[in-house]
């Protein structure tokens, strides 16, 4: 039997222990089997270290398939919302949508951090990053990437015309197996204070880390750790995920045709929801479903939404 897997992951190890004990029991046993007096001794022995034996490798098993799942399905995200065409209207709905996740993920008692805020000077989000962690984050906001547009009458707006407004959303796993190994001379590291409440250290100390790749151009900020270590891993793994995201997109485009009804191919570019306040609706483009109830949705109760997406995933 091999146990080389089990004995590689830190959480069958302790379980290899008592295989490898389990097993020397057995070829004890299967020694004295040999001797006629012994057998049928022997034999009752044999069924308990079986039935050891099989109880630990199914235990061990469920751990390296849970693990795998969770590998597919990563209990940590980063959410990404960026305003996009209508101005002030749009880091306003970005806002809006960056709090309709927050809250649902409340709900969920799943725990929500700022990774990174810019913030346009009329309220709202020029941009936005969150880290989100908790139990199937990654599966149920998976199909939340894509462009997100508006339609409603601006408080500002006196002759009562409909603006549209559009704001992106990114969903990026953080998976413990990176596929990427980012090499140190690619990068482009430099410190500035963050800004925002925190007292004099705030001012005082260069903390928050932005990090550029350069043979790709991608920019990562992190700013809400207190050392500049902490805020250069976290954003290491920001772009170590979004690195993964690019090869995905490049891959789902090479097979777009096979995957075109599949919902979770989405990447920044396309337009995946309206949220149309006049008619209190919300449509969903990939699937050509709509939602009434508008501020209640907006509120963060998007459960069926969510649910919804991923049936008609599981249907493809």
């Amino acid at each position: 039997m091999n146990l080389e897997k089990y004995k590689k992951n830190p959480k069958t190890q302790y379980l290899v222990t008592n295989l490898e004990r389990v097993l020397k029991e057995e070829e004890e046993v299967l020694a004295l089997m040999k001797d006629e007096e012994m057998k049928e001794m022997a034999l009752k022995d044999l069924k308990n270290i079986t039935d050891q034996k099989e109880a630990l490798i199914t235990q061990m098993e469920e751990i390296l398939k849970e693990e795998e799942k969770e590998e597919e399905f990563p209990n940590e995200i980063v959410l990404e919302v960026r305003a996009g065409v209508g101005g002030e209207e749009a880091a306003l709905f970005a806002e809006e949508l960056a709090t309709m996740y927050r809250k649902y993920a409340d709900k969920k008692g799943w725990t929500v951090s700022i990774i990174d805020e810019s913030e346009s000077p009329l309220g709202g989000y020029k941009e936005a990053s969150f880290e989100i962690r908790g139990k199937d984050v990654y599966k149920e906001f998976r199909f939340e990437t894509g462009i997100h547009r508006i339609q409603r009458v601006p408080a500002t707006e006196k002759m009562g015309r409909v603006h549209t407004s559009t704001a992106s959303v990114a969903i990026l796993p953080i998976r413990k197996k990176t596929k990427f190994e980012i090499n140190p001379a690619d990068l482009e590291i430099t410190f500035s204070r963050s800004g925002g409440a925190g007292g004099q250290n705030v001012n005082k100390v260069e903390t928050a880390v932005r990090l550029t790749h350069k043979p790709t151009g991608l920019v990562v900020r992190s700013t809400a750790e207190r050392s500049q270590s902490a805020n250069k891993e976290k954003a290491l793994g920001i772009l170590s995920a979004k690195l993964e995201e690019m090869q995905r997109e490049a891959e789902d485009s090479k097979h777009a045709a096979d995957r075109k009804e599949q919902v979770g191919t989405a990447d920044r570019s396309e337009k995946i929801r309206t949220y149309n306040i006049l008619q209190d609706r919300i449509t969903d483009h990939r699937i050509n479903k709509n939602w009434h109830g508008i501020q209640t949705l907006l509120g963060g109760d998007i459960q069926k939404i969510i649910d919804d997406l991923q049936e008609f995933e599981n249907l493809q």
